[in-house]
């Protein structure tokens, strides 16, 4: 919002220089953008969109009033004598009938007889002050007006409207009007429109329409001024791509009661401009009208929310000057009665008043102490270290983390549904890219690798934590991303892309963070894995999560080059928690006596997964088995096609003596044999 100094000061008349009323409007709550000195210095406010009331010069000197004590001096409403009976030609008589009072709860019209021409340099210069374009005196005017009262108006030509006629209605489907900016627009049946008897003349508080746009040949208008349901507005603004200074306003919500005021300012500068006089009464559209809000202000509750008592005298004379109505209130506790003015829709609530003294007492004069605590602080939520633990597990296996929507295109969530079922699908979403929440976090990573590798990132080693979303819950999970080399480079060796096995350390390494060891890898059938190269991760039977490689049609699909392998996984942390020992540690003393170390090869099927090898070992092993290590795989010259040779190191210990030879041959005998009775195997 661009406050032009001059005009500020004609409304209340401050006495500092522009730096000095921008610092202290500023300490109310009101971001300054910056400061322009020169002929007519501006002071640039960013307005948050909670406060519509001071889009407009008239809402800030409200607050230059209230800061300063001094009175607000209203712009000039006397319009031209007995304008408010006078009786409309036939040929200039307009007609207004509003068949979407939900859209449009109030509608405002007056018809004038004008002549265009420029506007007076005064008017020209504060407009091009304000950032505003001057076209002629009857626009400038409205413009004038909206930056002046936050009230948006449009004249339409009154000789180009079909029966001389206003309905303000909702557009029927496909139904299409050429803006002011030149282009066709086709509406849909969400949205208002401005029509006259036969067409659609503008969208209604966006955009007016080339077919009623006033000419240098214009003679006779109808001004219009309306307030419009902002929700409507917003919808209509985006979906269209048109923002306006008319829709910023309306969209934030603005005065049910400024339409009637609007026509009384814009016909008491036509006279003093000499543009245009009355040609028929103000029409005024206002079916269910509605009343001011009264609150209860307590004493109490202010000092209890501001932590500090506020001096009674100065609460009418902090709200007062912003326009609150205030009065004592009835009752034992001291308090005050204060009718909101419609203007502030922002202000719904006893807090919402208190801020408005605290922003005038000054926040900076409140106590900074923290409030005694009357009870002990809540525990942390739990998910706030196990997040911070996976991220650090995963930092230290050289990842880096990523931050991705949880609201994705469609076509990037159905791989990694369950089979038969949709992605959960967002009501209302901005646009398809963002159509859907994320089943798995795996969508949001593999686009982030994409994004990498059309950089030129070969190697990628991505990471996120956070929720994923299921048509029958929310869940918490980790998941990471890995393409491109194994390794770093070194002179030693040449670099190794990465594996299956890579991945799988990496689970391993999560896993055992949270105290999570026993770890049961089997096939998966997920169908977005490539077979064969795919884990299914449990621990004592709760299913943790899945490691593999991801099917390289669906890679492609998303950007990344064909003929690069990238490895995924997505553990559930919540139920990594469940089955994890937690603090729960325990401390056993070094080993006081030798191990015993037996080598075993066999001969097994290549497809037997190595978990099932270790569980046989384990379930026929003695209570001294210590370890059990693959160190050796071997396929090629003198072993038969379809096997596999594989070579496991056996660690015997027993905690309390040292193990005989015949105990350890014996216990690895008995291993042999249930490898044979369980898979075929033939030791070598």
């Amino acid at each position: 919002m661009r406050l032009v100094y001059d005009w500020l000061r004609e409304l209340v008349a401050v006495s500092g220089d522009p730096d000095s009323v921008a610092r202290e409007i500023g300490l109310r709550g009101f971001e300054v953008a910056g400061v322009e000195h020169g002929r007519h210095p501006v002071i640039d406010f960013e307005i948050t969109a909670n406060r519509p009331d001071c889009l407009n010069h008239l809402g800030l000197a409200r607050e230059a009033a209230a800061i300063w004590g001094l009175p607000l001096q209203l712009p000039d409403m006397t319009g031209p004598p007995g304008s408010d009976h006078v009786r409309p030609e036939p040929r200039r008589s307009l007609t207004v009938d509003v068949d979407a009072a939900d859209l449009c709860p109030r509608y405002c019209a007056q018809v004038f007889n004008v002549t265009i021409g420029a506007s007076p340099e005064w008017l020209r210069e504060r407009l091009e002050a304000a950032g505003v374009r001057p076209i002629n005196n009857v626009v400038d005017v409205t413009n004038y007006v909206m930056l002046e009262r936050g009230q948006p108006m449009h004249a339409f030509d009154l000789e180009r409207l079909a029966h001389q006629r206003l309905v303000i209605r909702r557009a029927t489907a496909g139904e299409r009007i050429r803006t002011l900016d030149n282009v066709d627009r086709t509406l849909d049946t969400d949205t208002l429109v401005i029509a006259d008897a036969e067409r659609a003349i503008a969208i209604g508080g966006v955009m007016g329409g080339q077919d009623s746009e006033i000419s240098a040949k214009t003679t006779v208008i109808a001004l219009e001024s309306a307030y419009f349901q902002p929700a409507s507005i917003r919808r209509t603004s985006k979906r269209l791509g048109l923002k306006t200074e008319a829709s910023a306003r309306f969209e934030r919500g603005g005065d049910i009661n400024a339409p009637p005021a609007g026509l009384e300012r814009a016909a008491a500068l036509f006279q003093r401009l000499g543009a245009a006089t009355p040609a028929g009464p103000l029409i005024d559209r206002y079916p269910v009208p509605r009343q001011p809000l009264q609150l209860r202000l307590r004493a109490s509750r202010i000092a209890r929310v501001l932590g500090q008592s506020i001096p009674a005298e100065d609460v009418p004379r902090f709200l007062e000057p912003l326009g609150f109505t205030v009065a004592r209130g009835q009752g034992h506790e001291p308090g005050w009665t204060i009718t909101v003015p419609t203007f502030r829709v922002d202000v719904l609530r006893e807090e919402d008043l208190i801020e408005e003294v605290g922003r005038h007492y000054g926040f900076d004069r409140l106590p900074v102490r923290f409030p005694v605590l009357g009870a002990a602080q809540a525990p942390p939520d739990p998910r706030i270290a196990r997040d911070r633990l996976v991220r650090q597990a995963l930092t230290s296996a050289g990842f880096s983390e990523s931050m991705t929507f949880a609201f994705i295109e469609r076509q990037a969530a159905l791989p990694f549904c369950d089979p038969g079922t949709e992605p959960v699908a967002i009501a209302n979403p901005l646009s398809e890219k963002f159509a859907v929440l994320r089943p798995s976090l795996l969508a949001g990573l593999i686009d982030s690798c994409a994004h990498n590798r059309r950089r030129g990132r070969r190697d990628v080693q991505l990471f996120e934590v956070g929720s994923r979303f299921r048509p029958e819950r929310e869940g918490r999970a980790a998941a990471f991303a890995w393409t491109g080399s194994a390794t770093g480079a070194h002179w030693s060796s040449a670099p190794r892309s990465v594996d299956f096995f890579d991945a799988k350390g990496t689970v391993e390494l999560l896993c055992k963070v949270f105290g999570a060891t026993a770890l049961e890898f089997s096939p998966s059938e997920h169908e977005y894995l490539v077979r064969g190269r795919a884990a299914d991760v449990r621990s004592g039977g709760t299913m943790l999560g899945v490691v593999g490689q991801l099917l390289p049609p669906i890679a492609e699909g998303r950007g990344l080059p064909p003929g690069e392998d990238i490895y995924v996984a997505e553990i559930d942390t919540e139920a990594l928690t469940r089955v994890a020992a937690g603090d729960d540690l325990r401390a056993e003393t070094l080993p006081r006596f030798p191990a015993i170390i037996r080598d075993v090869s066999i001969l097994v099927d290549d497809v037997l997964p190595a978990a099932s090898v270790r569980g046989t070992i384990r379930a026929a092993a003695p209570p001294t088995l210590a370890s059990i290590v693959e160190f050796d795989r071997y396929q090629g010259k003198g072993v038969p096609e379809g096997r596999v040779s594989l070579s496991l190191r056996l660690t015997f210990r027993d905690p309390e003596r040292t193990l005989t030879d015949d105990e350890v041959q014996t216990a690895t005998e008995r291993i042999v044999e249930a490898l044979r009775t369980a898979h075929g195997a033939e030791q070598r």
